[in-house]
């Protein structure tokens, strides 16, 4: 019986919404970081195969069912990108990493810009031991435009500027179960726990 899955993340903003997302399954979600687990290498340039890479390397590490998680922003206008970089965004253009950099920095690189449309994308793979031959994934994404400029203080990363044009609210404005209900990784959560039900419980 599936009573543990590693999480492999660091980041506490991801856990808090996962486990509450993953409440329903009744399987306690422990951060990578709580058994010692390093984060993985990520070098890939797609989310899914870093999500795999990260997830199999928390199984290895932990001897436990892992869970990853490989999200970010993809915005029209830079064809995609950051995408698989977006936690290091601002480093590329002289700053700290970090989410209010992030955010200073994609406003200043869209400034001008046509289209604001993008998308919060979330990929989530699952896999029972490092060497399983059908993992899960559930992809989810949120389509919105990016605001002028922040506003709200619920979330985390791009949540102030990721606006969704049919509730008139960024994702840091809305309460957090509403959030879930919507983003990208309530999406691919929703999707996971009908996957794990199916397949592993």
């Amino acid at each position: 019986m599936l009573k543990k899955i590693v999480l492999a993340s660091a980041n506490p903003g991801k856990l808090a919404e996962l486990r509450a997302m993953l409440a329903p399954l009744g399987v306690e979600l422990v951060p990578q970081s709580e058994l010692g687990i390093a984060e993985a290498e990520e070098p890939f340039r797609t989310f899914v195969e870093n999500a795999l890479a990260k997830a199999r390397h928390a199984a290895a590490a932990s001897g436990l069912a892992a869970l990853a998680d490989d999200a970010g922003l993809c915005v029209d206008a830079f064809d995609g990108r950051p995408g698989v970089d977006t936690a290091f965004y601002a480093t590329q253009f002289g700053y700290e990493k970090g989410d209010a950099n992030n955010v200073r920095v994609l406003l200043e690189q869209l400034h001008g810009q046509a289209s604001r449309r993008a998308a919060l994308v979330s990929t989530l793979v699952g896999v029972r031991t490092p060497d399983d031959p059908e993992p899960l994934i559930a992809v989810g994404r949120a389509s919105g435009e990016i605001a002028l400029e922040p506003a709200g203080s619920n979330g985390f990363g791009f949540d102030p500027v990721m606006y969704i044009p049919h509730l008139g609210q960024t994702f840091a404005q809305l309460p957090p179960a509403q959030k879930n209900a919507i983003s990208h990784r309530g999406q691919a959560a929703r999707q996971m726990i009908e996957l794990i039900r199916e397949r592993w419980l």
